[in-house]
């Protein structure tokens, strides 16, 4: 995700300097004209904007280690990942009085990533970055810190919980010999109409990982049985922890009983 999204900030016009911990994958990027920093703090040592994009939350917070001390007086972070609100409280805690905090989450997966057509949903004050942050897609804001953070583990539950139950539908729909494009249409036109496209999609990546991921961390603040059994769909089958999530609806269809 982060890649496409460097992509528009460049095609955009915005000066930006660049770190990943395989610097090879930045190769592309630095060709455009990013620059290349040697580690997190250099990276953002000038930086009136600085933004990033990580797996887990251990590894926002081993990023807010080694970039805390370096951030400048005034300057922006914005926190793109999904790591939930509590996390993002306990990194704004940790950051210099000077550092504003935005949570900006984002929805879509890597092709709206690469068309610009993300949504991101900023919580706290976000006037200074929004200039920024709309080269990467529509720009919602959902309150003080935190809210942010907190909304998109609400739209990962629905969209997680969807693209599961459509999994299963289409084991019905096998089971009871329903041909596959019948079901799909059918299923396609009821509530379920937007969780049918993305649990069929090629063009996309979310991984499998991810999804355990958000479905714990959502798991963790409330009671949510119907989502714990989403949770163990994705997460018993760990050799596709790097595919995306439409790979595990095939298993759901062929799991045996």
């Amino acid at each position: 995700m982060g890649a496409p999204m460097a992509g528009r900030l460049l095609a955009a016009g915005h000066p930006l300097t660049v770190w990943n911990r395989t610097a090879s994958r930045a190769a592309p990027l630095v060709a455009r004209g990013a620059r290349l920093a040697a580690s997190p703090a250099e990276a953002v040592r000038d930086a009136d904007v600085v933004l990033t994009m990580l797996a887990t939350p251990e590894a926002v917070r081993e990023i807010a280690r080694q970039i805390g001390p370096a951030l400048r007086p005034g300057a922006h972070w914005v926190e793109l990942s999904t790591v939930g609100p509590e996390l993002v409280r306990e990194v704004a805690a940790g950051l210099p009085k000077e550092v504003a905090l935005v949570d900006a989450p984002v929805l879509g997966s890597t092709d709206k990533a690469r068309a610009g057509t993300l949504g991101l949903l900023a919580g706290g004050d976000a006037d200074a970055v929004e200039p920024v942050l709309s080269a990467l897609g529509t720009v919602t804001r959902t309150g003080p810190s935190g809210t942010g953070a907190a909304l998109k583990l609400v739209v990962n539950t629905a969209v997680l919980g969807g693209v599961a139950l459509v999994g299963e539908a289409m084991r019905l729909a096998d089971a009871l010999g329903v041909p596959e494009e019948t079901a799909k249409a059918a299923l396609g036109r009821s509530a379920l109409g937007g969780a049918v496209p993305r649990a069929f999609a090629e063009d996309v990546h979310f991984a499998v990982e991810l999804a355990v991921k958000d479905a714990g961390l959502a798991t963790s603040v409330a009671h949510l049985p119907a989502l714990e059994a989403v949770r163990e769909h994705f997460a018993a089958h760990p050799d596709l922890a790097h595919e995306d999530i439409a790979a595990a609806v095939t298993r759901i269809r062929t799991a045996e009983n």
